[in-house]
């Protein structure tokens, strides 16, 4: 087993409880979507959480030869999937039957939720600057890697529910995005 094996073994298995805890909560919603009114802002931060974490996955793929198996990249690295882990199980409700309208929910959560993913992101940006350096600014990277911050801010810090959710839909049109624009 080679050190980044070893490493994403970790990190892949949290990020995978991460997705499922998402999937899970999705199940429940949909399962009690007779009583419950699920609502646009709850599956748009869904959509987003789910994205961001196979993102991040896949930066993972792509820092392989560059993370070492150390104490801070596997404390580092569990502290971020943690994050992941914890933000997508707020998305949907324990009891989702126990809400009349799961956007009620959203109200409650969204900070926390996309508070998160930016702490996770920024750790991102931080890690591969240390180990690689930060890539030339051009405008794909301009548009599809730097303005997830500030648009991610803007829906942590707003208290609009319609203003989080262009938030998020900006956010999530940029991983197809990132997949056409080479």
């Amino acid at each position: 087993m080679s050190e980044f094996e070893f490493t994403m073994s970790l990190f892949g298995l949290i990020l995978g409880l991460a997705l499922a805890e998402g999937l899970g909560g999705l199940a429940r919603a949909m399962k009690a979507s007779h009583r419950v009114r699920i609502g646009w802002p709850t599956a748009l931060l869904g959509l987003f959480v789910s994205c961001d974490v196979v993102t991040f996955w896949m930066y993972g793929w792509a820092m392989r030869d560059l993370l070492p198996l150390s104490w801070p990249v596997l404390f580092g690295g569990f502290l971020v999937t943690a994050i992941y882990f914890i933000a997508a199980s707020l998305v949907f409700p324990d009891d989702p039957e126990a809400w009349e309208d799961l956007n009620a929910h959203f109200d409650k959560q969204y900070r926390k939720v996309i508070g998160g993913i930016l702490l996770c992101n920024i750790a991102l940006i931080v890690t591969v600057a240390v180990l690689d350096g930060l890539p030339p600014l051009d405008l794909r990277r301009a548009i599809i890697t730097w303005s997830f911050f500030p648009a991610a801010a803007l829906a942590v810090w707003s208290k609009n529910r319609r203003v989080v959710c262009a938030g998020l839909i900006w956010l999530i049109a940029t991983y197809p995005l990132s997949a056409v624009w080479h």
